[in-house]
């Protein structure tokens, strides 16, 4: 009696170590799944805020929608304020980085060049942000634009220089030009018209749609870059 008595002890004991082990295993396979998710700021101007569009069909939302379905663990943050100029970006980017944000988009000096402001200027500010985001150990993607020749050559080829020049100082990936989707889609600057708004600024839904197709796999890339290896736990 007493040996089958202990033997329903010992199973019992057995058991409930079992039930411990699993129960710890289960949540720190929750835990870590959590961990792998991707916080991504994108920092920018009404490009990226999605002016002039339902809150569903602007950039962010259908870039998180994307990476999504690509099967990314990511929650985007739409830090784009319409109008913003790099030196906005450049006052606002310490508290765009909150301890929460693993990685940056920074897609800012539309409206630099628009302003005619001396590209000098916007490097400064533009640099002044990317130097934030490498203090704070975040990966970044710059995304760049074109600018036309509208301000004379000299003007073209300072105001698009910022960015190269920038992208290799700090070793950072670069989507030269936030419209290279459009133009590539559209085979030309002139084929864009379909796929922006009224103002001729902006791109319509099926415009940003376009972009993030084009930019997607970049933020991929982003993404696999900042994702911490897989924790491995003493047993």
């Amino acid at each position: 009696m007493r040996a089958a008595f202990d033997r329903v002890i010992s199973f019992g004991y057995g058991a409930v170590c079992a039930l411990r082990n699993l129960t710890v295993a289960v949540l720190l396979a929750s835990g870590a799944a959590q961990a792998e998710t991707v916080t991504i700021a994108a920092m920018g101007d009404s490009l990226t805020a999605g002016y002039g569009l339902p809150q569903g069909d602007g950039f962010v939302a259908q870039l998180q929608r994307w990476l999504q379905e690509q099967g990314a663990n990511v929650t985007l943050v739409n830090a784009g304020v319409s109008g913003d100029t790099t030196a906005g970006g450049r006052s606002r980017v310490d508290w765009t980085l909150t301890p929460e944000v693993d990685a940056m988009i920074v897609a800012l000096g539309g409206n630099d060049y628009l302003r005619g402001i001396d590209p000098a200027v916007s490097r400064a500010n533009l640099d002044a942000i990317l130097a934030a985001g490498d203090a704070a150990g975040v990966r970044m993607l710059l995304v760049g634009i074109e600018a036309g020749g509208n301000y004379g050559p000299a003007y073209k080829t300072a105001f698009d220089g910022i960015y190269t020049d920038l992208a290799a100082q700090y070793d950072l990936p670069l989507y030269p030009d936030f419209f290279d989707g459009l133009r590539a889609a559209a085979g030309s600057q002139d084929g864009i018209a379909p796929y922006m708004q009224a103002d001729g600024i902006h791109p319509n839904a099926q415009g940003v749609a376009t972009i993030v197709a084009d930019i997607g796999p970049l933020i991929l890339d982003l993404i696999d870059a900042t994702r911490p290896p897989d924790a491995t736990f003493a047993q």
